[in-house]
């Protein structure tokens, strides 16, 4: 079945293929073969995918390729607040932030709304209640909106940067400070729309971090707080200075590292998240702990400098 969506105020003027990416939650690329393939399309004009997007348009979306199964639950996704407005889980590898085409793996959104979460409807189709969001491949907090008002507040804390977001992160080699920040804009990267770098036309993006631990040359346990949210930004930031996160292969990792330390992706994880609650505007603290991988790798490592 097909729907019909505005074309959004925010992406009038957008190249198609760009709209239609923002729109769906995927690649540039896959926005451009949907469009190729005539299942996201302008109603009343024939739009290549280089086309304009125009006020008052209307986009049609007939997604052959939509799940056609029930998603399947993410059972080991750990709830550590709720209440009216929010809700805050501890998401684990593996699972999406919300569903997007072609994905078939369990989403934090589908399987709140599994265990009868309410999530508010505001927000892009697909994207109800997702204020800010999580890579698959990165575990830790996130937090999704329950209601209409915790979405408009929480979409404004994020946007307007109040909310302390906490990660750690084990970069490769050794940091030479022992705190910096690094203020580099971000943009999709020319050779694979899945990737991006650091680059002038990029977006604003800015990185602070504060070594928690040493080892030797081989590793920096760091935490880092973000000042922006860019999709991959402490991957990105860390890669470009030369240091990458340990077992995260697209952006330059040392494959044997991360063998040694049973690492099967980045070693990052979202550790804590401070907000002001949007109903009672009390400051709010929630806090995770390391998964089973990410502790085994840091055991590894400290014991391979403890033997040193």
């Amino acid at each position: 079945m097909s729907r019909l969506v505005p074309a959004p105020e925010g992406l009038i003027g957008s190249r198609f293929d760009v709209a239609v990416a923002k729109m769906l939650g995927v690649s540039r690329s896959k926005a451009a073969s949907l469009i190729d393939s005539g299942q996201v399309r302008v109603i009343g004009r024939e739009v290549a995918k280089s086309a304009v997007l125009q006020a008052g348009e209307t986009v049609e979306i007939d997604l052959v390729e939509e799940r056609q199964i029930p998603e399947p639950p993410a059972n080991d996704m750990a709830v550590v607040y709720e209440d009216d407005d929010v809700v805050v889980v501890d998401k684990p590898i593996g699972v999406a932030a919300h569903p997007s085409v072609g994905w078939t793996g369990p989403t934090v959104v589908g399987s709140l709304k599994q265990r009868g979460v309410h999530i508010t409807s505001y927000g892009a189709p697909g994207r109800q209640g997702v204020v800010s969001r999580l890579d698959v491949g990165t575990s830790g907090l996130m937090l999704v909106c329950k209601s209409e008002l915790g979405y408009v507040q929480m979409r404004r804390q994020f946007a307007e940067h109040e909310v302390v977001k906490t990660y750690h992160a084990l970069v490769q080699g050794g940091l030479r400070e022992d705190k910096a920040t690094i203020d580099a804009p971000i943009g999709r990267a020319k050779v694979a729309d899945f990737r991006f770098c650091v680059t002038p036309s990029g977006k604003p993006a800015i990185t602070h971090w504060d070594v928690m631990e040493r080892f030797g040359s081989e590793a920096t346990l760091v935490k880092v707080n973000l000042e922006t949210g860019r999709t991959h930004q402490i991957r990105v930031h860390f890669s470009s200075i030369g240091h990458p996160l340990a077992g995260d292969h697209m952006y330059g990792a040392n494959p044997v590292l991360a063998a040694e330390l049973g690492l099967e992706r980045q070693w990052l994880h979202a550790m804590r998240l401070e907000f002001r609650h949007p109903r009672t505007h009390v400051w709010t603290t929630v806090t995770s702990s390391y998964p089973s991988d990410l502790t085994h790798a840091l055991e590894t490592m400290r014991s391979r400098h403890t033997a040193r």
